[in-house]
């Protein structure tokens, strides 16, 4: 039946059905109010399990003095150190430099499992583990990547503006929309000119927009760089030396 034919057919009863219907449902409503109801409240209740695989380093004089706190480096690697082999970690910046000489931070270096991202959640869950079983100065937790890292760091700090002393983020990019959220936090923002992977638009959005509402940026562009922006930012003892000189 054609559903005009259909409407036709019932027009002539369908009011005495609706009066007849209406009562029903006011008298069992009174009987039985959850016959009206159509949504019900429902939770859940679900526990995250997270694997990460990390590189941990201590400083030369963390077990020789019990009471001292320390401060905290998360390194984020970019796309080519991810998988299940900690080795590949070490190949770019801090993982790779305290191989051969001791720095004053707790550093933890994570790795990405293949064919993801960087998750600002899980990130945040390990920094709390290391929290709670190292001596760490929660007033100088500091956050660093490069590339994917770079993306990785821009989002941490923005999900969590309140955990970190200082983030540099080199050759990433983030959402300027959020930049509010951070916009008290001490950022030195890395670059190459000649970026031919991530353009240095990327960065210079961040920046812009972080200036606009006056926000505690500085960036440096490298003319002659291309992709690899970190080797010389991470080579360089001022790096070091800024991030020591910021505390919440």
């Amino acid at each position: 039946m054609k559903y005009e034919n259909f409407i036709s057919y019932f027009s002539s009863v369908s009011f005495f059905l609706f009066l007849v219907l209406a009562v029903t449902s006011c008298g069992s409503n009174h009987s039985n109010p959850d016959k009206m109801q159509h949504q019900l409240s429902k939770s859940l209740d679900v526990k995250k399990v997270v694997h990460m695989d990390y590189l941990l380093y201590l400083p030369a004089g963390y077990h020789q003095d019990k009471t001292k706190e320390w401060p905290v480096l998360l390194f984020l690697h970019g796309v080519d150190e991810r998988g299940k082999n900690l080795e590949l970690v070490k190949k770019h910046g801090p993982p790779k430099i305290v191989e051969e000489k001791d720095f004053p931070f707790i550093i933890v270096s994570p790795q990405c499992p293949k064919e993801q991202w960087w998750i600002a959640e899980d990130l945040n869950l390990l920094l709390e583990k290391i929290i709670r079983d190292y001596r760490v100065d929660t007033n100088q937790v500091y956050l660093t990547g490069l590339s994917m890292g770079g993306f990785g760091a821009w989002e941490l700090a923005v999900k969590y503006p309140n955990k970190f002393a200082a983030i540099v983020p080199i050759c990433g990019g983030g959402n300027p929309v959020l930049v509010n959220r951070i916009g008290h936090i001490p950022i030195w923002v890395f670059h190459g000119a000649k970026d031919n992977v991530v353009p240095i638009q990327k960065s210079e959005e961040m920046v812009e927009a972080l200036k606009k509402i006056e926000g505690n940026v500085r960036f440096t562009i490298y003319p002659e760089a291309g992709h690899d922006s970190w080797t010389e930012t991470y080579d360089n003892p001022e790096f070091y030396d800024w991030l020591l000189k910021h505390k919440k």
